[in-house]
């Protein structure tokens, strides 16, 4: 039983429900004496919170509050416990979804399991509840920190439209930050955002493709044989609502290629002439950046009206009201980046036990 802790030295628990009184996180296993502000939490968590036209309306200001394991701006060791309490619930929005299941959401399965479920947003399968993996993201981006890794995620998709790849000319690092798609190039992101507008009046969503990066990543890291640095990441990422797809590198397209063609060789020691394989060999970390793309379905609370059936089996028509996101792109990159984050820090601390 369980599933709602992730890690195994740095380990991460979420709890909290969408419309519940609040949510948060436990970081258990963060070293000792580690620099920690309020704000760098804050901030983290504001990167999370919607933002233009096509994101939810639902307007929380996830003000998070320590109620442990942090003394005088320095990590104790002991548990962190992080609050973030709901001040704009609505779940009267959702009072017509009680008897009826959602197409593309959870509320099936979860009742199939355990018999019962929150009907209101989708209690623990919301999205909302991954304001609790950012909060603790933000705990591990600062340890990641002192060990010099920097981990940076973008959108590269939206509503169908590419941003140029990182070799291209057009790629801007500091506009990833600057337009409300988090896209690394505007006028993309401008054709990506009026698309998504144009999908919004017709009460539709849209899917989106999130790139992640993380530099200086020592070689080794990972866990072979059956918790391979890929393989836990890939859990991480398949851990939040909407991920459909994950590539490592090349991915897919490696498929296409030959062995002479995309076989990585290093020039010295560590030093390597390619990155096919996305910075991991053999489920190891190689020492080159770790590369991968995460794919999202589009947001299923579309307000067209849909075909469904209620808990009698009889069809039905909904029309799900509420606030929601079109396009979960510029809330999904600092997510990513969090739970990127929880693998790593993860594997720092269990690396530094696999040898003498």
């Amino acid at each position: 039983m369980g599933g709602n802790s992730f890690g195994d030295l740095f380990k991460v628990t979420t709890f909290g429900e969408s419309h519940g009184p609040g949510l948060g996180c436990v970081v258990d296993g963060c070293p000792a004496g580690l620099n920690l502000s309020l704000d760098e939490i804050k901030r983290e968590l504001a990167r999370r919170r919607p933002g233009g036209g096509f994101s939810s309306s639902r307007n929380e200001g996830d003000d998070p509050e320590i109620l442990s394991g942090v003394y005088e701006g320095k990590t104790l060791g002991s548990p962190i416990a992080i609050l973030i309490r709901n001040r704009d619930s609505q779940p009267g929005d959702y009072d017509n979804l009680k008897d009826v299941y959602r197409p593309g959401h959870a509320d099936w399965p979860w009742e199939a399991k355990y018999g019962f479920r929150d009907h209101r947003g989708g209690g623990r399968s919301s999205a909302r509840e991954t304001v609790g993996r950012v909060a603790a993201g933000a705990i591990a981006k600062k340890f990641l920190a002192s060990q010099k890794i920097e981990i940076r995620a973008w959108t590269s998709e939206a509503a169908g439209f590419c941003a140029p790849g990182e070799s291209d000319a057009a790629f801007d690092w500091n506009e990833i930050e600057n337009n409300p798609l988090r896209m690394p190039e505007r006028t993309i992101a401008e054709k990506a955002m009026k698309k998504i507008e144009d999908l919004k009046a017709l009460g539709d969503s849209a899917g989106c493709v999130i790139s992640c990066i993380a530099r200086n990543v020592p070689p080794g890291l990972g866990e072979p044989v059956f918790d391979k640095l890929d393989a836990r990441m890939a859990a991480a990422m398949f851990s939040i609502g909407a991920v459909k797809a994950m590539e490592f590198g090349d991915g897919f397209a490696a498929a296409k290629g030959t062995g002479s063609e995309l076989n990585d060789a290093m020039s010295s020691p560590g030093v390597w002439k390619t990155n096919h394989s996305g910075g991991v060999i053999g489920g190891l970390s190689t020492g080159a950046a770790l590369r991968f793309t995460v794919a999202f379905k589009p947001v299923p609370s579309i307000s067209k009206p849909q075909e469904t059936i209620n808990r009698r089996g009889e069809k039905t028509e909904l029309i799900i009201r509420g606030r929601h996101d079109i396009c979960v792109a510029p809330r999904a990159v600092p997510v990513v980046e969090a739970m990127c984050a929880l693998v790593l820090a993860d594997f720092v601390l269990l690396q530094r036990a696999a040898k003498s």
